[in-house]
């Protein structure tokens, strides 16, 4: 089967191929178009709304189908929620859905069916209901290479409490969860779009999350010079920068990027409209 084509189910494509939102989710749409595009995103999968709800309910032959189009990709992996609806410049759903990381081949059935799960806890079925958004929801999956970042984090081609015109960058070591899910303090980074650095606020980063032996995360403690250094350097920030600026290219309207520094390669990991403007 070759990038692009879907499976037997019709519910499964490359991730390159996953365009159509309506179907697969505004997450992976928005790394397909990035891909397109030539920016750096980690190999994967993208799962139908309509191929997750037969797993979710059991059915054999969607399981098989996910767990024979996944063991293509090089573990370990990462299994992300990508729901129709969710990522809008007016629903962002951050935080609200679950992601699975450090997954082996063949846990990535049993990932799948814990992403449904989370959209249907009271929590986020309250949000849609906030948000007048229809249910149940459709839940699209994204199943990509896990990156063993160094350093890894979001960022904003606005300042989100501001408004101003300016890239915030906020970055921790190890994988970017620590940063979305606020178990660290990282550092923070304002700068012109250009990259001239405007404020750096280095963050206590006490630990590092990476992936576990056994498959999962782990927090590592560091020792005070580590957690006390900045995770980033000028290089790095200006990089940064240059992708924040070539994400408003390619998609328009603002920006809320996550991404990782792996090896020195600069990837994608997630791009939705910003929304968190006070």
């Amino acid at each position: 089967m070759g990038p692009g084509q879907a499976g037997e189910t019709g519910g499964d494509v490359a991730l390159v191929a996953a365009t159509d939102a309506s179907a697969f989710g505004a997450k992976a749409a928005n790394l397909a178009r990035a891909s397109v595009a030539g920016l750096s995103v980690p190999d994967g999968v993208a799962l139908s709304w309509s191929l997750v709800d037969s797993v979710a309910d059991g059915h054999q032959d969607a399981a098989v189908a996910v767990a024979t189009r996944c063991r293509r990709l090089q573990a370990p992996l990462v299994v992300r929620s990508s729901g129709v609806g969710e990522d809008s410049a007016a629903a962002s759903f951050a935080g609200q859905h679950l992601s699975v990381l450090n997954v082996g081949a063949d846990g990535v059935v049993d990932a799948v069916g814990a992403v449904w799960h989370s959209a249907r806890t009271e929590a986020a079925l309250s949000y849609r209901r906030r948000l007048g958004l229809p249910s149940p929801p459709r839940m699209g999956v994204v199943v990509q290479c896990l990156v063993d970042a160094d350093v890894a984090g979001v960022a904003f081609d606005a300042n989100p409490v501001t408004g101003a015109d300016e890239v915030v960058v906020e970055a921790a070591w190890g994988l970017g969860q620590s940063v979305v899910a606020g178990t660290v303090a990282p550092d923070f980074f304002r700068m012109s779009p250009t990259g001239q650095v405007f404020e750096r606020r280095p963050g206590h980063k006490e630990v590092e999350l990476r992936p576990a032996p056994d498959g999962g995360t782990v927090d590592i403690p560091l020792p005070a010079e580590k957690a006390l250094a900045p995770a980033l350097d000028d290089n790095d920030l200006s990089r940064l920068a240059r992708l924040v600026l070539r994400c408003r290219s390619v998609f328009g309207g603002s920006q809320d990027l996550e991404w990782a520094l792996a090896d020195g390669t600069l990837w994608l990991l997630q791009r939705r409209p910003r929304t968190a403007v006070a």
